[in-house]
């Protein structure tokens, strides 16, 4: 056997384990089947110290498969990136809800999380029947719901839904890095690193900052 023989055997048995894991993500899709508008909710930034929180919601076709997509903390920023444009290509709709750093602060992060879900199933341009939702139930929506724990690594819409979530967010915290370049956001996200924390100690904080997660430090 040749090398490239042996190159392209390899190829092909990596595909097959890809299309195997995609299907084994489908397990709620198939389980929901029934359903017409299956939709996928996760967010991104419920941890930073800065930044928005961001929710992503997603309505694949019926039946659809997206190889490689899995929970986004999984994957390379360059694979992220790649698939974001393909997920949006791909669904029959998504929404994306974005809620303040102001507005964590005025109602704490939970219920903030809440609002930027419940601002994504409404930007979606079809009514979903069914919400597969990474591990929580959303008040007020009279939608059926089903919290699944770890759910961005076992739905294959609900880890769509937080790719387009997560570089979403990554994209806004790039722009505020050109805003304010002293705090390193393009790099940690405003996450609470050790030169995120150190930063703040230096300069204050910035007008992005969420106050009720950095008194800490200040």
């Amino acid at each position: 056997m040749t090398l490239k023989e042996e190159r392209e055997i390899k190829k092909a048995a990596k595909l097959q384990e890809e299309k195997e894991r995609i299907e084994a993500m489908r397990e709620f899709e198939e389980k929901y089947d029934s359903f017409s508008y299956i939709c996928g909710i996760d967010e991104a930034g419920r941890g930073p110290l800065a930044g928005p929180v961001v929710a992503g919601a997603v309505v694949l076709p019926k039946g659809k498969r997206i190889l490689y997509v899995n929970d986004s903390k999984k994957l390379s920023e360059k694979k992220r990136e790649e698939l974001f444009d393909v997920i949006k290509e791909e669904a029959l709709c998504f929404g994306l809800g974005i809620v303040s750093p102001e507005r964590i602060d005025e109602i704490n992060i939970l219920q903030a999380t809440y609002e930027a879900m419940r601002e994504a199933v409404n930007k979606l341009s079809v009514s979903p029947d069914i919400l597969l939702n990474d591990a929580v139930t959303i008040p007020g929506i009279d939608i059926r719901q089903v919290p699944i724990i770890k759910g961005d690594a076992k739905s294959l819409t609900i880890a769509s839904a937080s790719i387009l979530a997560k570089v979403t967010r990554d994209r806004i915290m790039a722009e505020y890095d050109l805003q304010y370049p002293e705090y390193g956001f393009a790099k940690h996200k405003g996450y609470g690193t050790k030169a995120h924390i150190d930063a703040i100690r230096q300069f204050g904080p910035c007008p992005i900052h969420r106050k009720t997660f950095i008194k800490n430090f200040i």
